[in-house]
């Protein structure tokens, strides 16, 4: 294995330090315990925070700033976040609105910020997201995982949260846009977790883990490595029998990059989802293709589906500014 790494104990500070001086103008690092928030404070505001393992970014840190986050709590590589980062965080970025967490689901991930949300001392509340549809249960979550489709919860909810609304509508719209929102991804190889060296799972030349996690967790199946129009429609066969779209339906279509895959691999990708999307009478009206939730640097990718209407169209138009995700201001 060779990384770019001076200590192991040293790697996640060390990053997270980069990552702060090279975003100042949008981010404050706070250390013992870990989290980061924006570099201004705003008023009359829902704080919204989110975070966990560390080794998928840029979520959550990449996704702080006007329009979307108020805070992250960065776990180790792939390690829940523990309740103090999430005290430290909350007391810090609530403005008297109350605070929102935005939680993948996993169950590290959900007993931590619970024990959190139960000492805090202001009103708050939780969107857990549950996007892939890949599995229904597992070792690692309370149900289905929370995946790529939380940047867009993040997005949505983050732009409703500048408008002044209260907790009680940004948890409503983001617990609506989870429910339209479903993903399902694919591996080609294995991602190396520094502290362990090795990959987490083996896998051959010709094989390839169909619904994969983003910590390399197993699949639906192993399967032989086929075309991307062929894998394609395995993975947006899961995505549409769950979502069950009417005919018209308007979308939002991601894919996702878990790092080792190339931008022109994923336009591939994109280019037959949306084909299928339109064949199946749906249109695609907004995207998104990139790293945005990744796995190290695991050779796959994600699809997400996000079913729009007038209102999560708006606020995923609406404008914003992170170290990740930036337009229309």
């Amino acid at each position: 294995m060779k990384k770019f790494i001076n200590q192991i104990d040293d790697l996640l500070v060390e990053s997270l330090s980069g990552f702060a001086a090279a975003h100042h103008d949008l981010i404050s690092l706070h250390l013992d315990p870990n989290y980061l928030t924006r570099a201004q404070k705003p008023r009359n505001k829902v704080a919204l925070i989110s975070g966990g393992g560390s080794g998928h970014e840029p979520l959550h840190t990449g996704f702080i700033g006007y329009g979307m986050l108020d805070a992250a709590c960065p776990g180790h590589v792939f390690t829940s976040p523990t309740p103090d980062q999430m005290m430290a965080a909350a007391e810090a970025v609530e403005n008297g609105k109350g605070v929102l967490f935005i939680v993948k689901n996993y169950a590290g991930d959900v007993m931590n910020f619970e024990m959190a949300a139960e000492m805090l001392p202001f009103e708050n509340a939780t969107v857990i997201t549950s996007d892939d549809v890949a599995v229904e249960n597992s070792t690692y979550t309370t149900g289905r995982r929370g995946v790529a489709g939380t940047v867009i919860v993040e997005k949505c909810v983050g732009s409703l949260a500048e408008t002044g609304a209260d907790l009680a509508a940004c948890k409503t719209l983001g617990d609506k846009v989870n429910r339209r929102t479903a993903s399902m991804g694919v591996a080609l190889t294995s991602c190396i977790v520094p502290a362990a060296g090795r990959p987490t799972f083996e896998i051959e030349k010709h094989e390839l883990e169909m619904g994969v996690g983003i910590h390399g967790e197993p699949g639906r199946r192993r399967e032989t490595m086929r075309s991307a129009d062929e894998i394609v429609a395995d993975l947006m066969h899961a995505i549409l029998e769950d979502l069950k779209p009417a005919s018209g339906s308007e979308a939002l279509l991601m894919v996702n990059g878990f790092t080792g895959t190339p931008l022109m691999e994923l336009y591939v990708l994109y280019h037959s989802a949306a084909k299928l999307l339109e064949r199946h009478g749906m249109k695609v009206s907004r995207s998104l293709v990139g790293d945005y939730t990744t796995s190290l640097e695991m050779a796959g990718a994600s699809i997400t589906v996000c079913l729009l209407d007038d209102e999560i169209r708006q606020h995923w138009d609406s404008p914003v500014q992170t170290a990740a995700l930036r337009w229309g201001r």
